[in-house]
């Protein structure tokens, strides 16, 4: 891992007088007069605002105040003024995320805090649909999602959701590396059945095996046949991952190849349900930059619209408690649990498939009894027909609890 930029390790004390600095910026929405605005603090009458444990609680005061962050805010400073002091904890939370774990350079990736990985996938493919249409003259049957059949069923939504085409790429079944021959025959029958553009979404650990793929699985082939393509990276799982394991990887900003990327931070970085990043390259977002928003200062360029600013703090306060080195460290504490669980099953014969710098084991069905399975809550990749059951190394996932699977095997 390279020297950070920008993030960095700060004590408890530090932290919270930066949140609570961030959150005194912002328009007190009473005392501020502020009538114009469809918002407001959440109802006092239910959530107590003078409770005396809240000057100690900047996350839960940032609830309580409820800053929304509409719109993009690394366009330029034209935003909202009613939020600007959590506005800026957002916009460092981006440039840590794209700057210091996934290689971008000093303004020049745009982005938002979305609500999880899905909406930050559909994001993608909504501009780059939109940049096909309106650059290129497409039309929505000529566009296409491609990915691999281990990727997040949000592609198949976002394809869904936008009206192109959706087509899945055999994986290897020992490997799970992309099909070569399969990837050749499915682009063959997309161009035969209009297809010209694709969007490609390549994984940085996927949900069921914490696979990883590479650009040139795709680009290669893409290449040859000159199908214009965009690369978005669905990092949800391996974006707070996989750039801590050591293992070399394609998939970030230092890549040319790679225009987007999506992290969830309510999986490994156990923020609030409801929490993701959204990272692009400048000069993207604009194809979804909504001028029916006018009322919105700056525009909206965002899925979801309005948006809580309190998700922002909570990612920035986590980052910022462990900083770049501690991060690292818990990753390859719980890389290494995985790794010993991984061992034993080895030792007994057991197939499963783990990938290099993983936390997700993934155990073929027929291997453990159906005890072990339910009386360790494993989650098959298909409920009424499974072939695998996966084991995911997070942080309640404790030496103890590994030791007893280990035990029960």
């Amino acid at each position: 891992m390279k020297q950070a930029e920008v993030w960095q390790h700060l004590d408890k004390e530090t932290i919270k007088t930066r949140v609570f600095s961030a959150l005194e910026k912002n328009l007190p929405l009473r005392e501020g007069n502020v009538m114009g605005i469809p918002g407001s603090n959440l109802d006092p009458r239910v959530f107590y605002q003078d409770a005396p444990f809240l000057k100690d609680a900047p996350f839960l005061s940032s609830m309580i105040l409820n800053p929304n962050h509409i719109g993009c805010h690394t366009f330029s400073e034209e935003s909202e003024p009613f939020f600007a002091g959590t506005q800026e904890i957002e916009r460092e939370v981006l440039d840590i995320c794209s700057r210091d774990i996934l290689n971008g350079e000093k303004d020049a990736i745009d982005g938002y805090v979305a609500s999880g990985g899905t909406e930050a996938n559909i994001q993608a493919a909504w501009i780059y649909r939109n940049y096909f249409q309106q650059e290129m003259g497409a039309k929505a049957e000529e566009i296409a999602i491609l990915c691999s059949a281990d990727n997040h069923y949000s592609a198949a939504k976002a394809a869904n959701v936008l009206n192109i085409r959706f087509f899945r790429i055999a994986v290897d079944d020992n490997s799970r590396k992309i099909d070569q021959n399969d990837l050749q025959r499915v682009l063959e029958k997309a161009q035969s059945e209009g297809v010209r553009f694709v969007v490609v979404i390549a994984n940085m650990m996927t949900t069921m095996f914490g696979s990883v793929d590479r650009t040139s699985d795709y680009t290669i082939e893409l290449k040859k046949r000159a199908i214009p393509y965009f690369i978005h990276v669905d990092g949800a799982y391996g974006g707070f991952v996989y750039p801590f394991t050591g293992e070399s990887t394609d998939l970030d900003f230092s890549n040319p190849e790679v225009s987007s990327i999506t992290l969830d931070a309510h999986k490994m970085v156990q923020a609030p349900y409801g929490t993701g990043v959204f990272l692009i390259r400048k000069g993207w977002m604009k194809y979804v930059r909504s001028s029916e928003a006018s009322y919105v200062k700056g525009l909206d360029a965002t899925l979801i619209g309005s948006r809580s600013g309190a998700n922002a703090v909570a990612i920035w306060m986590i980052l910022t408690t462990y900083g770049p080195i501690g991060w690292q460290d818990k990753i390859r504490r719980l890389c290494k649990r995985a790794d010993r669980i991984a061992a034993a099953l080895q030792e007994r014969g057991i197939s499963f498939f783990q990938e290099k710098g993983s936390n997700i084991i993934t155990i073929r069905s027929g291997q453990l009894s159906e005890e072990i399975i339910h009386r360790f809550h494993l989650v098959p990749d298909d409920h009424e027909h499974p072939k695998w059951h996966k084991i995911v190394v997070m942080e309640h996932v404790d030496d103890a609890m590994a030791d007893l699977f280990i035990a029960s095997l």
